[in-house]
């Protein structure tokens, strides 16, 4: 029986969970606060930024998929959750004596400075400037440097049930030019949660995998494109008065890598992703 270990188990963390559970694994969910984990999880109450270790660890860890969320973007919290959490649960691993077979590392897209519109590979140089992105590759290095196989999963922007930002910010008139075009990336939460189940069912069979993915969809699409999308199918339109989105840079992440591993995206461009989370909203409104 394989176990999980998932750190930082919340919204993405919960719906691998219920993929793993399904695929009869034991999965852990580390969290601080377990009340919400999904049921037939492991509820393991801990904090990433306290170097308490828990008294009740798991006696067994197999597996380990390290995604907790900051929530804000904040330098130190950065620093202290992802860089120093990180270390913090392989000291926890160290003192028990184990040895995973497997960790996959959740980053970010954002650590690419890329604004031109470039097409961004797992092999395109990783240099945003600004010191959370400088964290989460701190990040990466910590995992890929832990002694413990590893890859790192880059997720473009995670939208799915719960995480309506840009719907809203549509229907209440937003302000996105169309020139120049600002390419944006995203991935439905249950798309990054598919590919992380995927992953993980290769390493347990054994498959050699890359030390890096890009997890975004098929389409990166210019963020007016997909505003005014929305704007259509919500009946409204785009405000040139209005607010703005505020977001900066502009690349488009290819997910090629990802696919040729086998993985295939349920929702392959914003138009099949949107729709689903539409659809869902009006069903729960009638």
């Amino acid at each position: 029986m394989q176990h999980l270990l998932i750190a930082g188990c919340g919204d993405l963390g919960s719906e691998l969970a219920r993929r793993m559970l399904a695929h009869g694994w034991h999965v852990t969910g580390l969290r601080r606060d377990t009340a919400q984990l999904p049921a037939g999880v492991i509820p393991l109450a801990a904090d990433l930024c306290q170097d308490h270790q828990p008294a009740d660890w798991p006696a067994k860890v197999d597996y380990i998929v390290y995604c907790p969320a900051a929530g804000k973007r904040d330098a130190e919290l950065y620093q202290q959750l992802y860089v120093s959490g990180l270390q913090r649960l392989l000291g926890w691993l160290q003192a028990a004596g184990q040895h995973p077979r497997y960790l996959l590392q959740v980053s970010s897209t954002g650590v690419y400075a890329q604004q031109a519109g470039e097409w961004v590979t797992e092999n395109s140089p990783a240099l945003a400037s600004s010191e959370t992105a400088k964290a989460l590759v701190a990040a990466e290095d910590v995992a890929l440097r832990s002694g413990i196989p590893a890859s790192v999963v880059r997720l473009a922007g995670i939208y799915g049930p719960g995480r309506n930002r840009l719907i809203e910010a549509v229907r209440q008139g937003v302000n996105v030019h169309a020139e120049p075009a600002q390419y944006s990336n995203r991935i439905h939460r249950d798309d990054a949660a598919s590919l992380l189940e995927h992953l993980l069912l290769e390493a347990k069979d054994d498959e050699l995998l890359a030390p890096c993915y890009l997890g975004v969809d098929d389409e990166p699409a210019p963020l007016h494109e997909v505003c005014s999308w929305l704007a259509e199918q919500l009946g409204t339109q785009l405000d040139p008065q209005g607010k703005p989105l505020g977001r900066a840079g502009s690349k488009r992440c290819s997910n090629e890598l990802a696919r040729e591993s086998g993985w295939e995206p349920r929702y392959p461009s914003y138009r099949e992703g949107y729709a689903s989370l539409l659809e869902l909203s009006a069903s729960s409104d009638s």
